[in-house]
């Protein structure tokens, strides 16, 4: 445990070994991060609700075990923080949207369930864009997030206020969900590491749904080890989950420090660093690959042809199951429902109109049309034709290489309402990271340097299918060598 960074900034790793050495309790821990979170939160906006005392139970609790020689593993007693999309028994579940703003889950997410069982303290639900529709957590029912290293900036989206929370010290870790890059681009945007696991490898049940075919829980950490030990709680199989994969789950911190029989080779997309490029992000991420390089690694061209039409196939799949998905909030089994609903057609227009956002609608709108007698095949079958197309591309591309090195995000962060009136231009911040959930690969978000102004920036690793493992040690060679994890806000 360091001496000199408040406990509020220190990683997951040492803290977990100054519980198992005995020089911290969970409850010293618990009350460091309630304070800090306290103390930042009217200025950041990361949390939607917290239970400071269900907290601190959960705490003594793991110190009781501790005592008794029973920890649970290196994960108990550490506070992590879940997006308010993930349901966690007898707490607040919103989606942060109105339709949902007095809704008390009644049971456990099977990852919440995993992090229970390894000890882990249950700490707060964090702010999103509303059902997770966004890049910039402004479409949030209840606050707007802030970006801690700007606070007149957007933290990113939709996992905004999973990115921000860590960053700001409120949370040694935090899980969040990305449907189209919204764990990877607010973790490059708040100078973290965010994970978004191949698609089944983590449960989605009591995970409230967006888009089924795109949507994976995953991590956030303060370095790559922190999102390791994160990951190694919560991948596995889940029969409750008709799209969990029953995969091998290897030792995924251990795999960090393996010794690997040949040098990696990167690929690096010709597609991804074109026009609309910020050369702050261009100059880091290109000075990433230098180290690579200097390093003993491989670098390698690759061609992933079909990266243009990435947006739109995503925009159309994603809305069309978001229509599907959103249908059961209807004002009649729980949720909002409207006080002037005087018949059965008033409760689900009315309750519709008065709880979903602008953008929620806008989505719902947009794929109810993709999906429409007439339309099916030529949009949203076509979009899932393509869905297929830059599959191929990304397998193609791992026949020559072991990852592939991207930007994760274009620019750095925005101003907050730069781009509120332009979804077109908003939906753009993805334009790296949505082929990755349409190919349902592994990615990883790094920070990679901060730009003159003293924004993060951060670079994306993609990974082959199941291949967690060698991606964390891929992003791994470049973590422990570089301090920029190290460096935190002043708030």
């Amino acid at each position: 445990m360091s001496a000199t960074t408040p406990l509020h900034y220190q990683t997951v790793a040492e803290l977990s070994a100054a519980l198992a050495g005995g020089q911290l309790t969970s409850v010293a821990l618990t009350e460091a991060v309630i304070a800090r979170a306290l103390a930042v939160e009217d200025r950041v906006q990361a949390f939607n609700s917290y239970d400071t005392a269900d907290a601190l139970e959960q705490a003594r609790a793991s110190d009781a075990r501790r005592a008794a020689g029973q920890a649970l593993g290196p994960l108990d007693g550490i506070p992590i923080g879940l997006k308010d999309v993930i349901a966690v028994r007898d707490q607040p579940l919103t989606a942060s949207s109105k339709i949902l703003a007095n809704f008390i889950s009644p049971y456990d997410a099977t990852v919440t369930a995993k992090l229970r069982a390894a000890g882990v303290v249950l700490w707060g639900r964090l702010n999103m864009d509303e059902f997770a529709m966004g890049s910039s957590t402004e479409n949030s029912a209840t606050k707007a997030t802030a970006n801690p290293y700007d606070l007149t900036r957007i933290p990113g989206g939709s996992s905004g206020g999973s990115a921000a929370a860590l960053a700001a010290g409120q949370a040694p870790a935090t899980l969040g969900s990305d449907t189209g890059g919204s764990i990877r681009q607010p973790a490059a945007l708040c100078g973290v590491v965010g994970l978004k696991p191949t698609y089944g490898l983590i449960s989605r049940y009591g995970l409230i749904a967006y888009a089924s075919s795109l949507d994976q829980i995953g991590p956030f950490g303060r370095t790559v080890e922190d999102v390791a030990m994160v990951l190694q709680a919560i991948a596995g199989h889940d029969e409750r989950d008709s799209t969990s994969f029953n995969a091998v789950i290897p030792d995924y911190r251990a795999a960090l420090s393996a010794p690997r029989e040949r040098p990696w080779r990167i690929g690096i997309p010709k597609e991804y660093f074109g026009a609309g490029l910020d050369p702050e992000v261009a100059a880091a991420v290109q000075a990433a690959i230098a180290f690579y390089q200097s390093r003993g690694a491989e670098i390698r061209e690759v061609s992933l042809p079909h990266t243009e039409y990435a947006l739109a196939a995503y925009y159309i799949i994603a809305t069309a199951e978001a229509s599907s998905n959103l249908a059961r909030f209807d004002g009649v089994r729980y949720g909002h429902r409207s006080v002037e609903a005087e018949t059965l057609m008033d409760v689900y227009f009315k309750s519709r109109a008065e709880g979903f956002g602008s953008e929620v609608k806008r989505r719902i709108i947009l794929g109810t049309y993709v999906l429409s007698s007439g339309y099916y095949d030529a949009y949203y079958g076509r979009a899932q034709k393509v869905r297929t197309l830059i599959r191929e591309d990304f397998i193609k591309a791992y026949g020559e290489v072991d990852v592939i090195l991207t930007p994760t995000a274009p620019t750095p962060a925005f101003k907050r309402g730069e781009k509120s009136e332009d979804p077109l231009a908003m939906y753009l911040a993805d334009i790296y990271t949505i082929g990755v959930n349409l190919a349902g690969l592994p990615a990883i978000s790094v920070p990679c340097g901060f730009t003159a102004g003293g924004l993060p920036i951060g670079l994306q690793l993609i990974g082959q299918p199941f291949a967690e493992a060698d991606l964390l040690a891929a992003a791994q060679v470049y973590d422990a060598a570089h301090d920029w994890t190290k460096r935190t806000p002043v708030l």
